[in-house]
């Protein structure tokens, strides 16, 4: 089956779950980026670029959750997004691009590490999902 039921359950939580936080973070990052800046240590416009893109991508997660089914491939999309952005919080702290506060450095990782948490539970759902009779 290429499609998985997503509406009620695990995998429509995850991707609704996903999308609420992104949106609730991406809106943060955006519209609070000038406050924000000064506590994290972070770039106005890295904050404003994130956030801004958080936006679109989580209306996108809350549609499909909402939807009766998603493909597979949509789902692993988002696995594989959720892992780059993972990897790239981490890339960005290493890289010295930038010199964030003891709150940017936290900020930037407990994000990372949420991000990571539902990437593995989109996984964990598909594979329930393939355990499911049709």
């Amino acid at each position: 089956m290429n499609a998985v039921p997503a509406s009620r359950t695990m995998m429509g939580h995850t991707l609704l779950a996903d999308g609420l936080a992104s949106g609730a973070t991406g809106a943060l990052m955006c519209f609070g980026a000038s406050p924000l800046s000064e506590l994290l240590g972070l770039d106005v416009t890295l904050l404003r670029v994130a956030g801004g893109g958080l936006l679109p991508y989580a209306a996108m997660l809350v549609f499909f959750a909402l939807r009766p089914l998603v493909s597979r491939a949509f789902v692993w999309t988002i696995i594989g997004i959720n892992v780059m952005w993972t990897a790239d919080s981490f890339a960005l702290l290493a890289s010295g691009w930038v010199q964030p506060t003891a709150w940017g450095q936290a900020f930037v990782v407990v994000q990372a590490l949420a991000v990571a948490v539902f990437a593995g539970l989109q996984g964990m759902a598909l594979k329930q999902a393939r355990l499911v009779p049709a």
